[in-house]
């Protein structure tokens, strides 16, 4: 496997994909698909083909993040791209919504779907997902990719903290009326024409703020939020079974200047499993597919080129959780 340094640079005699063009789209809507998995509608994007490619989304995000990255990754893998249950245009109903059972949701996708094992990525909430799905169903995991991961530390941005407090279902629907998302946007907008650049952040923020004005998307999220996060952080800290990725290809992507979880997490998790390759955008925020498509694109290809798929048989698991971490 091709290791990264701490910057993000990969090493002398990598191989890298030729230059790539990202297209520019704002919806992201084709090849928008649905099922029906649990009597509850799933919504999700699929390109392409080759090797199984799934991407997943943060919270009050949508697949529609990976807008900007998906057509050129589509060009080598088959993508798929759900809107988790609660989220986008997928069902929102009173349920479950942990972390595992968000993994067991891909997992029902996929076999659906017909594809037994895939290279997971998943990016913020998407993260924790991500490294459920690869500690529960190990055997479906052929690559593990985290970018900007929650669960991997405790500091959390604070906004999400108190979005965690009892009595913030009476406070969000204040902070999503649409006088107060059009401040935001005009700030954005007054930062942009003097010339300082504004990261992705903000309009993803926004956007997932403006998501939060319907009722039931609000009830989905703050049951989502809630056993991950308190007003101390994050709550679910996976770090005492990282050592459990040595089993499988493993890559952490971050943005240098994450205001919503620190770069450090990603840092610290390298450290933990040997093997693993970490790639720092530098200047992205919380969003580095966003902040910076084609150096995403490029490094999705090139690891996945460049890492043979695991396969996981249960003594191999055995082996792993009886020699537990160093």
């Amino acid at each position: 496997m091709s290791r990264a340094d701490a910057s993000g640079g990969i090493e002398a005699g990598s191989a890298r994909p030729p230059a790539l063009r990202v297209p520019v789209t704002e919806s992201g809507d084709e090849g928008l698909c649905e099922i029906v998995l649990h009597g509850h509608r799933v919504f999700y994007r699929s390109a392409g083909s080759g090797p199984v490619l799934v991407l997943i989304h943060g919270i009050t995000s949508t697949s529609a993040t990976w807008a900007y990255v998906l057509p050129a990754l589509a060009e080598h893998f088959t993508v798929i791209a759900p809107d988790l249950i609660g989220h986008g245009e997928s069902a929102k109903p009173r349920g479950d919504y942990s972390l595992g059972a968000y993994a067991a949701g891909i997992r029902d996708l996929l076999t659906a779907l017909g594809h037994e094992r895939a290279t997971i990525v998943g990016h913020s909430l998407g993260g924790g997902v991500a490294m459920q799905l690869a500690y529960l169903f190990p055997e479906q995991c052929e690559r593990l990719v985290l970018v900007s991961s929650g669960g991997l530390g405790r500091e959390i941005s604070v906004l999400l903290r108190a979005a965690s407090l009892p009595g913030s279902e009476l406070v969000l629907p204040l902070l999503v009326n649409e006088r107060v998302l059009g401040v935001g946007r005009r700030v954005g907008g007054l930062l942009g024409r003097v010339g300082l650049r504004v990261h992705a952040d903000l309009g993803e923020v926004l956007r997932g703020h403006a998501s939060l004005s319907d009722g039931d998307a609000r009830a989905a999220f703050l049951h989502t939020l809630r056993p991950i996060v308190d007003v101390r952080g994050q709550r679910v800290d996976a770090t005492d079974r990282m050592y459990l990725a040595q089993s499988i290809p493993f890559m952490i992507v971050w943005g240098e200047r994450d205001p919503i979880i620190p770069v450090a997490h990603g840092r610290a998790a390298h450290e933990l499993v040997p093997g693993s390759r970490l790639e720092v955008f530098p200047g992205a925020g919380h969003f580095p597919h966003l902040d910076d498509p084609l150096r995403f694109i490029r490094v999705m290809i090139d690891f996945v080129e460049t890492s043979p798929p695991a396969r996981v048989d249960a003594a191999r698991w055995r082996e792993l959780l009886r020699g537990g971490s160093p």
